[in-house]
């Protein structure tokens, strides 16, 4: 998000960011002077953009999706190599007691019950007072950031509304003296009226055109879009049978169909451009075929380059947030991630099961066993059948999307830093090992981004990959924060979740879903889908997000809203590469390096538990199903 504090530095005693760590407690708001806040509109301005900041519910560095440790790695995507115990919802040990990525420590928490009420208070304050507030020519800026409170609290329910279901619905702030004893959440169908409510007015409010990185008449629709898609789902219509009847996590029987509907009118007003007009960036027409490498590349860039923005936002980013060099919001995304041998740290892989989900170029399906039938863990080639068939080498002739989101062995990639350069000359990423004859038992060198590296071997990939997607290729993690943008809304999710819904409504609605996906397809390089049968489309669908939005967070709430967790989380094992004096290459998918173990061994898994603390402190607040 853009800055829009005015003299942080003079009025930040003002600003409570995390002063109110909980809203049910009875505490002194000492560091908070409404009166003279809510005094000046230019001050209450300020105070808005720190609510801005802890949206999603955050009290640390980085907002939203733009953090050290990524939703993704709570999923089947990629694995988080420093801290994989705190995705407890993965391990089976995810209690009250015990949230692990869900708390506040810094690295996760921007889901946290707690933050998230915090920042309501902070909305509530805005919206209480600033009618009140002096506007001498004023009154548009006045109802702007109405607008833009209706929307950040929205977007905050909308969090809670899909981690832990039915929330408590406040539309005021809390006071000193206010008998907490009497909140009580509300179900989920309460839940989502009150943000769509809220919605409606973020809409309402907002002017038609708004500076960037300011919440914007697109994003309140995009919103609505997502949290109607989701709340259309199996997971929240009777798919967890034994709690269909449970209001905090359940909508009653016979409202899937009617929340599909409004799903999918809400995309459509998006794309009717009823806020604005947004497309996807690249081209929608059918892609040549076969794809040249210079295709492939074309393609690749054009996708990758959505993750690279540092100015003026593209046709396709609804809303996002803007990240400065130095100061305010925090991404510090290349050293996070980036490759240990360029001294980064490594931070969430991709997994072997990620990777082999991208298609080929020609957009058919990737074989591991294609060379070897029914052999899904080891690959070989010598150097002559590797030079007459390129595609024996598993990385090659796959699909432009895979070289914009993997950096795999082998990858291009950055110069190398100094202390590096005479070691890898070509800037290429290194996650193989090196024999000289095939027989050795150790190798003569590890490549510099495997965990035997020589630069920072603590940091190298667990499973053979890193991440690309999301890094900056012009700048030097080692050295300086990332400026580009995290988007968090863009125009391809609106179109996948108009895709979904129609799919799912069947009937006339299917063939406008497929097409619909398949202009997503085909920016990607990819050749349409193309289907009658209703189950096929919906696969279709979720395979297409699944690659579509990779490390991107949306398969957490995607593999919870489909119920699919059971079938694909399962343990993350290393890809181990061996390259030998003569050409002869091994890609093995090593079950005897397990990197994660994984399990997803309980329904109550897809819900987040309130924690010990809040229950304690508000023992009227009901727990979701199967926490004790």
């Amino acid at each position: 998000m853009k800055k829009i504090l005015l003299n942080i530095t003079a009025i930040g005693f003002l600003l409570i960011a995390g002063s109110c760590t909980d809203v049910l407690d009875k505490q002194a708001v000492d560091t908070f002077n409404e009166q003279l806040v809510f005094s000046d509109m230019n001050v209450v301005n300020a105070y808005l953009g720190k609510v801005y900041d802890r949206m999603g519910g955050d009290t640390n560095d980085g907002i939203l999706g733009g953090r050290e440790d990524l939703l993704s790695s709570g999923t089947d995507q990629t694995l988080c190599i420093h801290r994989p115990a705190n995705y407890v919802m993965l391990k089976g040990t995810m209690t009250p007691d015990n949230l692990g990525f869900f708390t506040n420590n810094g690295y996760g928490g921007y889901l946290r019950w707690n933050n998230l009420y915090a920042n309501i208070q902070n909305v509530n304050r805005i919206l209480a007072n600033i009618d009140a507030v002096p506007s001498v020519n004023q009154d548009a800026l006045k109802k702007q950031i109405k607008g833009e409170a209706y929307f950040i609290r929205a977007y905050d329910y909308t969090s809670l509304l899909e981690v832990y279901g039915g929330a408590v619905l406040k539309d005021k702030p809390y006071t000193l003296d206010e008998d907490f004893t009497t909140a009580k959440r509300s179900t989920i169908k309460e839940t989502l009226d009150f943000i769509l409510k809220d919605i409606q007015s973020a809409i309402d409010n907002l002017p038609a055109t708004i500076e960037q990185g300011r919440a914007n008449r697109a994003a309140a629709g995009a919103l609505k879009s997502r949290v109607l898609l989701f709340c259309a789902s199996k997971l929240t219509n009777g798919g967890w049978t034994e709690q269909a009847s449970n209001t905090l996590i359940s909508f009653p029987a016979g409202s899937q169909t009617a929340l599909l509907t409004q799903a999918r009118d809400a995309a459509k007003d998006v794309m009717d451009g009823k806020y604005g007009t947004f497309s996807l960036v690249g081209t929608i027409t059918d892609p040549p075929s076969p794809l040249t490498a210079a295709d492939v590349q074309k393609y690749s860039d054009t996708y990758g380059a959505i993750f690279n923005q540092k100015a003026a936002w593209n046709s396709e980013t609804i809303w996002g947030i803007q990240f400065p060099l130095s100061g305010g919001n925090v991404n510090n995304a290349n050293i996070w991630y980036g490759p240990n041998g360029y001294h980064n740290w490594g931070n969430n892989n991709p997994t072997e099961q990620a990777v082999r989900r991208f298609e080929m170029a020609d957009g058919s399906k990737f074989q591991w066993d294609k060379y070897n039938p029914g052999d899904m863990d080891v690959r070989t080639a010598t150097a002559a059948e590797l030079a007459a068939d390129p595609l024996r080498n598993p990385y090659n002739g796959r699909e432009p999307r895979f070289y914009a989101c993997v950096l795999y062995d082998g990858a291009p990639w950055q110069q190398r830093p100094s202390d590096a350069a005479g070691l890898e000359p070509e800037n290429k990423v290194q996650t193989g090992y090196y024999f000289h004859n095939v027989g050795d038992a150790t190798p003569w060198k590890s490549g510099l981004d495997t965990r035997q590296g020589l630069i920072e071997a603590w940091n190298g990939t667990k499973v053979g990959y890193y991440i690309k997607k999301l890094l900056d290729p012009t700048s030097a993690g080692q050295y300086f924060r990332n400026t580009n943008t995290w988007v968090e809304f863009r125009y391809a999710e609106i179109l996948m979740n108009y895709a979904e819904a129609c799919i799912e409504l069947g009937g006339a609605d299917l063939q406008k879903g497929i097409d619909a996906m398949n202009m997503v397809r085909n920016r990607a390089g990819l050749p349409d889908r193309v289907t009658t049968d209703q189950a096929t489309a919906r696969q279709y669908v979720r395979d297409e997000r699944n690659i579509e939005f990779f490390a991107e967070g949306h398969r957490f709430y995607d593999m919870r809203r489909w119920m699919i967790c059971e079938q694909v989380i399962e343990n993350v094992y290393a890809t181990r590469i061996e390259h030998y004096d003569n050409g002869y290459t091994v890609w093995k998918w090593n079950k005897a390096d397990k990197a994660d173990e994984r399990m997803f061994t309980d329904k109550k898994f897809y819900w987040v538990p309130l924690t010990r603390d809040e229950m304690n402190k508000a023992p009227q607040l009901q727990q979701n199903p199967g926490y004790n």
